[in-house]
């Protein structure tokens, strides 16, 4: 038993060192951009993604639960999310 908190011992340390909290001293990070107008478009949080039908967001990127996306930081790039039943969760810029 005391080998297998041993051998965790790493996998521990190293998932402690992954918080998001800022180190007492250091400042805050900024807050998200809203560079694509983000702000503008929450309230298609929680209806149907066919709403988007006919380029209504122009350039937008949909964003499903297998979408492959790139992981380049475009602050100017608005991404809308969606779940497996099409319903949208998330829009922000990304």
């Amino acid at each position: 038993m005391a080998r297998g908190w041993i051998a965790a011992l790493p996998v521990i340390v190293a998932m402690a060192a992954c918080t998001s909290e800022p180190e007492p001293g250091q400042p805050e990070p900024p807050p998200p951009s809203d560079a694509c107008g983000a702000s503008e478009h929450q309230k298609l949080i929680g209806l149907n993604r066919a709403i988007l039908g006919g380029g209504a967001l122009g350039k937008a990127r949909l964003i499903g639960p297998e979408t492959a996306v790139t992981a380049d930081y475009r602050p100017d790039r608005l991404n809308v999310e969606y779940d497996e039943d099409g319903v949208i969760t998330k829009v922000s810029c990304f």
